[in-house]
């Protein structure tokens, strides 16, 4: 953990009446940024009334190679297309640009796809249901590869050295802010925020199964059980009754069952 001077000269983020703000810094080709999905899924599920977010892709990539090798040609695989799609995918809301991002990271990791190429990069806009002509227009436009240099900036203007991180503030811009670099456990994160807030926060009832697969489309067994306090098995059976009634999908994949949630549905 270490602290960081304040936003007041980063660009805006949107204003919000919620105390505190993270920034989540995720670079899309690193499989540790994979685990971190989760950790902020649950933290919204369970405490978003309290912080808003924003995803600041930073990859390995200095700004000069990126700006030279120009990533918003998008005819051809370059390495900082994924993260460029993520901003495109973000001019159609906040909650889409995530979801995008979660299914982009299940394709890299889960499948071993080469997530560098437009074509798979559109096919991840048609499977999580945004607007792909919009989403085409938007990822070939300059506005998405400038969105990302912003993303560079901030991350050299704040110094952060790695991905995955998050970076928590509260909303006097006298404080610093507190970065954690890396994965830890989730109760880190959850006493980071109420160190934060300066008192301890209340725990939203999670939605009801169905309700969350709307706002996430994939989890993992493993998540859905931490989500409403059960054990594998018990999640498992649960999952299974939707799977006979064809409401969601199984995929093994790498050890790990991801449960889809049915897009006809």
């Amino acid at each position: 953990m270490s602290f960081l001077p304040n936003t007041s000269e980063m660009p805006e983020t949107e204003n919000s009446a919620k105390p505190l703000e993270l920034y989540v810094f995720i670079d899309p080709t690193d499989a540790d940024c994979y685990g971190l999905v989760p950790i902020l899924r649950r933290l919204q599920v369970e405490y978003e009334q309290y912080f808003t977010y924003r995803i600041i892709m930073k990859t390995c990539l200095s700004p000069q190679k990126t700006l030279c090798q120009n990533p918003h040609d998008t005819r051809v695989p370059h390495p900082a297309l994924p993260a460029v799609a993520v901003k495109a995918a973000e001019f159609q809301g906040k909650r889409a640009g995530f979801k995008y991002l979660s299914r982009l990271l299940d394709y890299r990791f889960l499948k071993g796809r080469d997530v560098t190429t437009p074509e798979i990069l559109l096919e991840i806009a048609e499977l999580v249901g945004i607007d792909t002509a919009e989403f085409t227009q938007d990822f070939r436009s300059v506005n998405a590869a400038k969105s990302f240099q912003c993303d560079l900036y901030i991350s050299r203007e704040m110094e952060v050295q790695q991905a995955p991180s998050f970076v928590f503030f509260n909303n006097n811009f006298e404080d610093e802010g507190l970065m954690v670099e890396g994965i830890h456990d989730y109760e880190i994160y959850v006493k980071v925020l109420e160190e934060l807030l300066g008192e301890q926060m209340e725990k939203s009832v999670p939605p009801s199964l169905d309700e969350l697969f709307r706002r996430y489309d994939s989890l993992t067994t493993g998540e859905i059980a931490a989500i409403y306090k059960v054990n594998i098995r018990t999640a498992e059976r649960e999952l299974k009754k939707r799977l006979l009634q064809r409401r969601v999908e199984c995929m093994p994949v790498l050890g790990a069952t991801l449960w889809r949630r049915k897009m006809d549905l």
